[in-house]
């Protein structure tokens, strides 16, 4: 996927590829200092960056959950972050008509996992021949995830690739079968979501909880197993994000955690 981005620094590093950013946009200072400093780790490594942040949420465990900042004004703030910093953003859309709306703005639009197999969201998505990526939903076979692949390139667009963000392990837990990682590589390229991976949801106070203590081991499993890219949502302080806290990675932690997994990519190249 990231071949299409004319705008990804280290393309030709070997490295895999790196999708970070607060799980929600929360501000314009905030969204900026956080492409900024994962910009700085990223040259350091020369690892290609995708800036993420959603404009919007609508899949919330509860109506009083928090949901957007407003949805243009963060729109806005994903444009200035790759106007300023030269770098591709990208942002979920949960509606058909979102797909048009977030292409003005963004370079890579992605398939919630919930979404997955609502052709006419991915159709929407594939005719604005933006990158479009696709999560996999927790209900999903990795076989499966074919023919959401074809959705989109029958659709005209060759520019995708897959998300990979663990399997429902009971009500409240998920677990990540790395066999399926080599499995979709056949449709696509994968990349490991590893912080919702680590969610614990259905939890009954509504609000999801999380394993963030184990970002490390699942990312450097997935490095280990030939993923192509990582998906990292990290916050300043995870305590008082405004979604997905209980998962997320500490901003300050990311510079140790992708210097170790770049030394597992050159291990297995």
């Amino acid at each position: 996927m990231i071949q299409y981005l004319e705008n990804i620094h280290h393309k030709n590093s070997k490295n895999f590829f790196l999708i970070a950013g607060p799980c929600i946009i929360e501000g314009e200072d905030m969204a900026l200092r956080i492409a900024e400093k994962v910009i700085e780790i990223t040259n350091k490594y020369e690892i290609p960056y995708i800036f993420k942040g959603s404009f919007k949420k609508a899949n919330r465990s509860r109506v009083d959950s928090f949901t957007t900042i407003g949805e243009e004004k963060s729109l806005e703030i994903l444009k200035k972050v790759g106007e300023t910093f030269h770098i591709p953003t990208t942002t979920d859309i949960h509606e058909n008509e979102h797909a048009a709306l977030a292409a003005q703005y963004v370079d890579v639009l992605q398939i919630p996992a919930f979404l997955v197999r609502q052709t006419d969201l991915l159709v929407a998505a594939a005719k604005t021949g933006k990158c479009v990526t696709l999560k996999k939903g927790q209900f999903l076979s990795p076989e499966s995830m074919k023919f959401a692949v074809e959705k989109v390139k029958d659709s005209g667009n060759e520019k995708t690739a897959i998300i990979e963000r663990g399997n429902s392990f009971g009500y409240t837990d998920l677990v990540v079968d790395f066999r399926g990682i080599p499995t979709m590589q056949q449709f696509a390229p994968v990349i490991l979501d590893v912080t919702h991976s680590l969610q614990q949801p259905n939890q009954n106070s509504g609000v999801t909880g999380g394993r963030p203590e184990l970002i490390e081991t699942i990312a450097k499993a997935g490095i280990a197993v030939g993923a192509d890219g990582l998906f990292i949502e990290t916050h300043p302080d995870p305590s008082v994000a405004l979604s997905d806290g209980a998962n997320m990675l500490k901003l300050d932690k990311l510079e140790d955690l992708l210097q170790k997994l770049t030394r597992v990519r050159e291990a297995i190249l």
